[in-house]
């Protein structure tokens, strides 16, 4: 079970691959958000159940209804990768009437840790793959992660839409992704900069850039961002949200913030290219088989207290331009030493 948010759900993926990969005989039900169904599917053995949030479990009355529906099943273990309140009533559920379970341990005394002004640990964390992983174990299923497993787990590229090619005008170039929002400004590369970013890769005219957003705010911002090029095309609000997985599956690159579609490229086997402001990959969220030489983080010289946030959702005063110390020049020579 692992209800939100999308990067979260996302970042299930790649586990839920090695998992079926290695025991080909157990069958896996997950229980998420009805719009993130589309990230499991093609995964053997796996049934999707849909959360039905705002209606029939809604509510603890709701979460006794999923116990049961689920129970039907003839489910023999629980995994509880969210660790909220609702997840733990169904997980104590199921532990009441005999079946194993077993929990996410977030690390949040860590991440507290990591994240404080003063006194601050600064080291790597466990991955929230690892944590993933290690509920598996309880469980009785032990996963192999390591790196001959991990270039073994990811999905063809989907076989792109007359729609989408007509959008894009074809595949012959590189294609670029860019994401450059996240729930939280403080996660979010100044403007100006990310300009430069694309203007300096619009050169390339073997580069084909696409860029990602959602919401009518975002669709203005990034129809500012590409109608000077030819090779920039805004996908925002152009597509379906399947047909945007197929399209980021066919991606040679995404350079994203610290945000979901920073895991939804990688759980689509991606290479993906990072930019974090508040946050920083130590706190465990660094996307799925990628490098920490691609994951360009402030310079914390400059701004010692970094990272001073774990989800970005907290101000700290003077460090509202921590993310100007990323050079566009240095995204830029990232990216193209990737390509």
């Amino acid at each position: 079970m692992r209800l939100s948010a999308m990067g979260d759900v996302a970042m299930t993926v790649p586990v839920l691959r090695a998992f079926v990969k290695q025991y080909p005989t157990v069958k896996l039900t997950v229980i998420s958000r009805p719009f993130f169904k589309p990230f499991f599917e093609g995964i053997p053995n796996l049934d999707f159940f849909a959360f039905d949030e705002k209606e029939k479990h809604k509510g603890f009355l709701g979460l006794i209804r999923l116990y049961k529906d689920v129970k039907k099943l003839k489910i023999d273990a629980f995994a509880d990768l969210h660790n909220v309140l609702r997840s733990k009533i169904v997980s104590l559920l199921f532990a009441l009437s005999g079946k194993k379970r077993a929990t996410v341990d977030k690390g949040r005394e860590g991440k507290k840790e990591l994240t404080r002004a003063g006194n601050k640990v600064f080291k790597q964390l466990p991955t929230m793959f690892e944590r993933h992983a290690k509920v598996f174990d309880q469980l009785g299923f032990p996963l192999d992660l390591s790196s001959q497993i991990l270039g073994t787990v990811f999905p063809e590229k989907a076989d792109l839409s007359a729609e989408i090619l007509e959008i894009i005008g074809g595949k012959n170039e590189k294609l670029i992704g860019i994401a450059p929002f996240a729930q939280y400004d403080s996660k979010v590369y100044p403007l100006d900069l990310m300009k430069e970013v694309i203007a300096k890769l619009a050169e390339q005219p073997s580069y084909k850039i696409l860029l990602f957003g959602g919401g009518k705010k975002e669709i203005e911002i990034l129809d500012s961002l590409s109608k000077s090029y030819e090779n920039v095309i805004n996908m925002a609000g152009k597509i379906k949200f399947q047909q945007e997985l197929q399209l980021i599956s066919n991606l040679d690159i995404m350079l994203s913030m610290d945000s979901g579609n920073a895991h939804i490229a990688a759980m689509l086997g991606v290479k993906v290219i990072t930019l974090w402001g508040a946050t920083h990959p130590y706190a465990g969220f660094l996307p799925f088989n990628q490098s920490l030489e691609n994951a360009l983080t402030s310079d914390r010289n400059q701004y010692p207290k970094l990272p001073t946030s774990v989800y970005g959702n907290k101000i700290v005063e003077g460090y509202e331009d921590a993310m100007r110390t990323i050079s566009p020049d240095k995204v830029v020579s990232t990216i193209k030493s990737q390509l």
